[in-house]
């Protein structure tokens, strides 16, 4: 057996009180030396070696042509990843509300710890707020990202309605 379990000390009041209130399952179980540091992280990293290694080798980066400045494409698109901002600045009409708004995907971003202190829970059905917080952004983003890839009259409706 490779992995070593460290037994919780139930005779310790103050485990077994946090015990009751869904907290202190994270005082004991797996240590991470050996377990961890020798098995888990090696496989990790050499496999996500492996996948950097068989895209490049499968989906190689083409070069394509050369810029010219005096023949811009109707429709530019940045990177995938910055779809859903690219969308904001897209759809709102005051340009000045739309730098605002994006300012608000790196505050949102940095509130993400005070919200998930809210409650010491690790389940995330006992934690509905930031559950809540992260299904609401998750799904906006992608909302905002698909958009970004129709016609600007479609975008926001993605053509559904």
């Amino acid at each position: 057996m490779m992995s070593i379990l460290k037994k919780p000390d139930l005779s310790d009041p103050k485990l077994r009180e946090m015990l009751k209130q869904g907290m202190g399952h994270n005082y004991y179980g797996e240590p991470a030396w050996p377990n961890d540091l020798l098995y888990t992280f090696p496989v990790v990293i050499l496999g996500t070696i492996a996948c950097c290694v068989a895209l490049g080798v499968l989906d190689p980066a083409l070069v394509g042509e050369p810029a010219d400045p005096f023949a811009t494409p109707l429709e530019i698109l940045p990177e995938w990843y910055l779809y859903p901002a690219f969308q904001i600045l897209r759809v709102v009409p005051n340009k000045l509300l739309g730098i605002a708004l994006q300012t608000a995907i790196p505050v949102g971003l940095m509130l993400i710890p005070f919200i998930e202190n809210v409650n010491k829970f690790q389940n995330p059905f006992r934690r509905p707020l930031a559950t809540t917080v992260f299904l609401f952004g998750t799904v906006v983003t992608l909302w905002l990202g698909i958009g970004a890839t129709f016609p600007i009259d479609t975008s926001l409706t993605l053509g559904l309605f």
